[in-house]
């Protein structure tokens, strides 16, 4: 097992990304361990035709996607755990800096790699989401993911484990079109939506004021202006655009769902 990496899928209906993610890693990681949802399209026929190095596991799409990236930790059996996205591709740079990692006697136990998101094809290098660090790459048991939230990072078992940083950029390509933007956007609002009911949250004066008006402003002005994402041009204003109007869509959600 020694210096062997296994990269950890969680995917559903993801045939448009799969073959780009797994032909970036599949000549020289030890496995994939993919989880998958039960999609419905074509995934597991892509991932079946990279041959016995993908190793394909079936479980219902949970809510909470993590659950199954979870299982996928839990079935790996590498020295090393990369943690990958469908719609994530590991560049050459990229994989000589982790393969480098691999062979240095004195490399930390975890590496948060930078990620480099696209949309509306373009790269964004401003407005507060690059470098979008996430801890992809560690040694296998040294953490897991407490399943709380869609957002959750790992959870490191040792708070002393030390992290280290890669320089090269995972790329991210989340949104193929607008269209699949707005879906997504509105799947995020939902579940924000859901956890302020959760938390018996309920609408009010003092949470219009907040949700529509103060933190719309407020995160607009932060992202398209304090980190400069008018630097990355239309598609930095319209992401910035978005990101603030969310808020908005999350109170909706909330009044509607109150409302019913």
């Amino acid at each position: 097992m020694q210096n062997r990496v296994s990269v950890c899928l969680a995917v559903y209906n993801e045939e448009n990304n799969l073959d780009r993610c797994l032909r970036a890693v599949v000549d020289w990681v030890h496995e994939v361990v993919l989880v998958d949802g039960h999609s419905t399209d074509k995934t597991l026929k892509i991932a079946k035709h990279f041959g016995s190095k993908v190793k394909i596991f079936e479980y219902p799409n949970p809510p909470n996607f993590l659950l199954n990236r979870q299982r996928a930790l839990d079935k790996a059996t590498g020295e090393w755990i990369l943690v990958l996205d469908a719609d994530e591709v590991v560049s050459i740079e990229l994989k000589k800096e982790i393969l480098a990692v691999l062979k240095n006697p004195e490399a930390k136990a975890a590496y948060h790699l930078p990620r480099l998101n696209f949309f509306l094809n373009n790269s964004l290098h401003k407005g507060g989401v690059y470098p979008d660090y996430c801890l992809r790459l560690f040694k296998n048991g040294v953490g897991k993911y407490p399943l709380k939230s869609l957002h959750d990072q790992l959870e490191l078992l040792d708070l002393k484990t030390e992290i280290g940083t890669l320089q090269h950029d995972l790329a991210h390509y989340p949104y193929p079109d607008f269209q699949t933007y707005l879906r997504k956007w509105i799947q995020y609002c939902t579940h924000e939506a859901d956890l302020l009911v959760a938390k018996k949250t309920k609408p009010s004066f003092k949470l219009f004021v907040t949700y529509c008006i103060l933190y719309p402003k407020w995160w607009f002005l932060k992202t398209y202006f304090r980190h400069k994402g008018f630097m990355d041009k239309f598609p930095g204003f319209v992401f910035s655009l978005f990101s603030a109007l969310r808020f908005i869509a999350i109170y909706i959600k909330l009044y509607e769902k109150q409302a019913r």
